[in-house]
């Protein structure tokens, strides 16, 4: 792989010269688009919303409608199969704030990617050193760098930044793959993340060499395929970064969501889920991660004793992150899971990726069902369990009761005891959309 952050932004480049040319602007993936309505452009043409985001990639003049829907999008792609040129308008959409936000100087959209990561890197960091000993973070998070495996594995197990704040949802992937018998590498973290934090203020250059580092990882592996627990990383990684950087028809490795990984070995994952769960489940899902919600419900429903129940919900978005140009929306989506699984009588409400359960989980004690991960319904039924320190923490809501719980990680990575404070309330605590008083929440519909 010889790819520099030069030739990534020059393949970039290359790929919206392809799309402005093969773009016959019929709308219709505006069409499908729940964005328009939920950002308060539902009455503009789907044409013109979609003649406007080629105007923007062209440099020209464009309507302030199109601006708002290239800048909410959420990712929840109903657009890809809609269009019939082939062209994907998720990836379109980026590429149209990426020219929006090239609008900034290159200082302040540099600034504002450095901010972005150092933020994220230090509640990674904290949070994560909260929560897990040396020698069981070391296994989550090995170091960024490190020497070529001298066996290819199966798989890379890539983490992304942020599962390491709800560590036990990544132990308990590990201890499936280790139970379907597979071979693999973990990377993760901040020293391998996929760029994005810098790409979406546009600072392409710096989002391009972090990709570029954590793929070169990857690559030198020799593992065929990437197995991605973040939808945000799989989309940067899979139709941002891999396409640029890999030659046509050739990708250096396939990159798939975990969980359509284990439904696509179903029949090893039935056979090792054997133990009865008997609970009424429903999820808190997002349709924008490509075949994740129904892998996940796959798998749910062969769990001996579990009942599955679909709350026929009709969601934007791929992960609640995915939701932050639309906060309204995103706590209105919150709300609406939380009351139709009471009225389902549901006994668990499971979130299906990180970023929700750090929020969802902190709702428990409002509703009456457990709130937790579906990696811990698959994990009950092969006989493994991993305490889920991150919602048992934040549910305590005081900072020096949590500080006092996590004692003895926090003297054995050598934290302070205010920096583990500042850690609980800035980057756990702080971090609530949807108010926990049930009596705050908006008034939503059924």
């Amino acid at each position: 792989m010889r790819a520099t952050a030069e030739s990534f932004i020059a393949d970039l480049d290359r790929r919206i010269d392809g799309i402005v040319d093969a773009c016959t602007v019929c709308g219709k993936c505006a069409e499908v688009c729940p964005t328009p309505a939920i950002a308060g452009i539902g009455d503009s043409a789907p044409e013109a919303l979609a003649g406007g985001v080629i105007d923007i990639l062209k440099g020209e003049t464009h309507t302030p409608e199109a601006e708002i829907w290239a800048r909410k999008c959420c990712g929840t792609g109903r657009c890809i199969d809609a269009c019939p040129e082939g062209i994907n308008p998720r990836f379109m959409l980026t590429m149209a704030r990426r020219r929006l936000n090239e609008l900034n100087a290159p200082e302040m959209r540099k600034a504002e990617g450095r901010e972005k990561f150092q933020a994220m890197s230090q509640g990674v960091r904290m949070l994560s050193r909260l929560q897990m000993p040396v020698d069981v973070l070391a296994r989550l998070n090995p170091p960024a760098k490190r020497a070529k495996p001298a066996q290819a594995p199966d798989l890379v197990f890539y983490t992304g930044c942020n599962l390491l704040k709800t560590p036990h949802i990544g132990l308990m992937c590990l201890d499936v793959l280790d139970k379907l018998g597979a071979t693999y590498e973990v990377y993760g973290g901040p020293g391998n993340c996929c760029g994005v934090l810098q790409f979406r203020p546009g600072d392409t250059e710096n989002a391009g060499r972090q990709a570029l580092t954590t793929i070169q990882r990857f690559h030198e592996t020799g593992a065929s395929e990437v197995l991605a627990w973040c939808p945000t990383c799989q989309i940067q990684f899979g139709e941002i970064a891999l396409p640029s950087v890999s030659p046509p028809g050739e990708p250096l490795f396939d990159i798939n969501m975990f969980p359509v990984y284990m439904a696509r070995r179903f029949d090893d994952m039935k056979r090792l889920m054997m133990r009865p769960v008997n609970k009424k489940v429903a999820l808190f899902e997002f349709p924008g991660s490509r075949g994740v919600t129904e892998a996940v419900q796959k798998l749910l429903k062969a769990i001996p004793g579990l009942e599955f129940v679909d709350l026929e919900i009709d969601q934007a978005g791929y992960q609640m992150s995915a939701l932050e140009t639309m906060p309204e929306y995103r706590e209105s989506s919150i709300a609406r899971v939380l009351k139709k699984a009471e009225a389902a009588g549901v006994t668990a409400l499971c979130s299906v990726f990180h970023a929700d359960h750090r929020e969802i989980s902190s709702h428990e004690a409002a509703w009456p069902f457990e709130i937790v991960n579906y990696m811990d319904l698959i994990g009950e039924s092969m006989g493994i369990r991993r305490d889920d320190l991150f919602k048992r923490l934040k549910g305590m809501q005081d900072v020096d009761a949590i500080v006092a719980d996590a004692a003895d990680t926090i003297a054995e990575h050598g934290m302070s005891l205010d920096e583990a404070r500042d850690a609980v309330m800035t980057f756990m605590l702080s971090e609530q959309f949807l108010p926990r008083d049930r009596e705050r929440h908006p008034n939503v519909a059924d």
